[in-house]
C-alpha cells in the first residue's frame, strides 16, 4: 500500500522517539490539532509540514510525495580530462535545488521569461552561438540602462540576467578544478561560478554558461573546468564559446573601438591594446583571439598581445582602480537575489520556516533567526539609574 503524508509524518515521529503530545509541543501545535491531522480530520498546513520536515531532517517534498531530494545526473566537460567527484558536484548544486523545491511546493516558483530562439536553420554551431549572442545583447541593452554589454560590470550583468532571462547566478565555492555548473529544468535556470582572483575568466565563464542556458544545453547538470576560447571540441561547447565571445565582444563594437585606438596603419600599440582590454573587461588572450578572428591583428603580433596580463593592461591604461574593484568582487561569494528574497518572503508570510533560507545561505538557523528577528529585550540602563520617559540613551 502506498504511503500517505500521514504515514510519513508518523515515521518522523517514530524516529524522534517522542510522545505525540511532546512532538506537538515541539512543532508549536496543540495536541488536538496534531491528533486531528494524523486522523485526517484536519489537513496539515504548509507551515506544519515545514516544521515537521525541519524536526525530522527531511524535506517538505519527501513528506508530500516520498521523493528523496533531487540528486542530479550530470555531464562533465573538462578540458584537462579530469572529472570531479560526482558526490562533490551534486552537493554543490543540492542546496540551490532544495530551495527551488521548496518554492515549487509552496506555489512560488521563480519567474521564467521566454528565451531567445535557437536558429536551427543555421547549421554551424558557431553561427548559432553568434546569433544567440546578438539576440541576448539586444535584450540586455534594450532597457536603456547601458548601450553595450561591455559597459555592464559583472555584478550588474548578473542582476540583468536574473531579471531578463530568469537565470539565477551564484558565486559560490565549487569542487577543485571546476569553473562553473549549469542546470535548467522546466522550473529553474541555474548557473554557479566559483570565486577566483582571475576575474576575467570568471566573466567569460559566466557568459559561456549563459550560452548553454539560452541554447537549452543544460537539461542535465553541466560541469565545466578550464573554460577558455578555442579549447573545446564538443559542438555545444563550441556554440557556448562563440556565444560568450560575441556577447562580451560584439564584432561591430570591436571594429569600432579598434579603429578608434589603432594608428593610421591599423596597428595597435600596447597602450591602445590595453585600453581595449579594459573597455571590454576581458583577458588579453580572449581579446587577442577575437581580434584574430576578425582579421584585425596578424599572427606576428598576436603572441605578443597574448603574453600581456590583465593587471599590466589595466596599469598601462591607468585603470588599476577598476582592476582592484573587479578583483574584490570576483573573490567574494554571492547568492541569487531572487532565491533569497523568495524564501524570505515565504518565511515572512508564515508559509515556511527559516530552515530553507538558512540551508541556502549555509548558516545556522538560530543565528539567522537572531539576525532577522532579534529578541526584544529591555533597553539596558547604561546610566546606572532610572531613566525618565523620553530620555535618550546612547547605544554604540
Amino acid at each position: 500500500m502506498d504511503e500517505t503524508v500521514i504515514d510519513r509524518v508518523r515515521r518522523v515521529m517514530d524516529a524522534a522517539s517522542m510522545s505525540q503530545a511532546a512532538f506537538a509541543e515541539k512543532m508549536g501545535l496543540t495536541p488536538d490539532k496534531l491528533s486531528k491531522s494524523l486522523t485526517g480530520v484536519r489537513r496539515f498546513t504548509s507551515l506544519d509540514l515545514a516544521l515537521i520536515a525541519e524536526a525530522g531532517g527531511r524535506t517538505v517534498d519527501w513528506l508530500l510525495t516520498g521523493r528523496e531530494p533531487l540528486r542530479p545526473s550530470f555531464a562533465a566537460r573538462t578540458a584537462a580530462g579530469a572529472t570531479p567527484g560526482r558526490d562533490r558536484v551534486s552537493d554543490a548544486a543540492s542546496r540551490f535545488t532544495a530551495a527551488y523545491e521548496v518554492l515549487e511546493l509552496l506555489g512560488r516558483p521563480p519567474r521564467l521569461p521566454p528565451l531567445p530562439t535557437v536558429r536551427d536553420d543555421l547549421k554551424r554551431y558557431v553561427d548559432q552561438g553568434k546569433r544567440l549572442a546578438q539576440d541576448a545583447v539586444g535584450v540586455l541593452t534594450a532597457q536603456g540602462a547601458s548601450p553595450t554589454v561591455a559597459d555592464l560590470e559583472t555584478d550588474v550583468l548578473i542582476t540583468a540576467c536574473a531579471q531578463l532571462f530568469g537565470v539565477d547566478i551564484a558565486v559560490t565555492r565549487l569542487p577543485d578544478g571546476v569553473d562553473g555548473l549549469t542546470w535548467q529544468t522546466d522550473t529553474f535556470r541555474l548557473i554557479l561560478i566559483g570565486p577566483t582572483e582571475i576575474w576575467t575568466r570568471q566573466r567569460f565563464t559566466l557568459a559561456h554558461e549563459l550560452g548553454h542556458i539560452l541554447a537549452r544545453d543544460a537539461q542535465e547538470l553541466v560541469v565545466e573546468s578550464h573554460v577558455a576560447p578555442g579549447r573545446q571540441k564538443d559542438l555545444t561547447e563550441v556554440r557556448a564559446n562563440a556565444f560568450a565571445s560575441n556577447l562580451l565582444m560584439p564584432a561591430s563594437e570591436v571594429r569600432d573601438q579598434f579603429r578608434r585606438v589603432a594608428d593610421r596603419h591599423g596597428r595597435l600599440s600596447d597602450e591602445a591594446f590595453s585600453e581595449l582590454v579594459v573597455g571590454f573587461k576581458v583577458s588579453p588572450s580572449a581579446l587577442t583571439a577575437r581580434l584574430s578572428q576578425l582579421g584585425l591583428v596578424d599572427g606576428k603580433s598576436a603572441p605578443h598581445f597574448r603574453g600581456l596580463t590583465t593587471e599590466i593592461c589595466h596599469l598601462m591604461a591607468g585603470a588599476t582602480d577598476a582592476f582592484q574593484r573587479q578583483l574584490a568582487w570576483a573573490a567574494a561569494e554571492r547568492f541569487p537575489v531572487r532565491l533569497v528574497a523568495a524564501l524570505y518572503q515565504c518565511y515572512a508570510d508564515g508559509e515556511a520556516t527559516l530552515r530553507p533560507l538558512a540551508a541556502l545561505l549555509g548558516m545556522d538557523v538560530d543565528h539567522l533567526h537572531d539576525l532577522l528577528d532579534p529578541a526584544e529585550a529591555d533597553t539596558p540602563d547604561l546610566a546606572g539609574g532610572e531613566v525618565e520617559e523620553g530620555d535618550l540613551i546612547f547605544q554604540p
